[in-house]
């Protein structure tokens, strides 16, 4: 999983474009919902899923949270293993 912050809904699109194009021409199948209003667009290719927001979506929604708190809530090696799969693609 990306997260991703964009300055305005202009910048926002155009880096869900960018990302989706890499995407299909990697031979992945992507979908994007958020579009045509760009405040939060969603790049999914299965496996790896893109989040783009503009600041203040983003700092409303606050999904680093969301992931920190099931962090924390895993035991140290837990939570080490979780990172490194993670850091694996896996």
């Amino acid at each position: 999983m990306v997260i991703a912050t964009g300055k305005s809904q202009r910048q926002v699109g155009a880096m869900a474009d960018h990302v989706s194009r890499a995407l299909k021409s990697a031979g992945q199948h992507v979908q994007t919902e958020g579009e045509p209003q760009c405040d939060w667009v969603l790049v999914d290719a299965g496996d790896i899923i893109v989040h783009l927001f503009r600041p203040e979506v983003r700092a409303f929604y606050n999904l680093e949270k969301m992931w920190n708190v099931m962090e924390a809530k895993a035991d140290a090696a837990s939570a080490a293993a979780i990172r490194a799969r993670a850091m694996q693609g896996g």
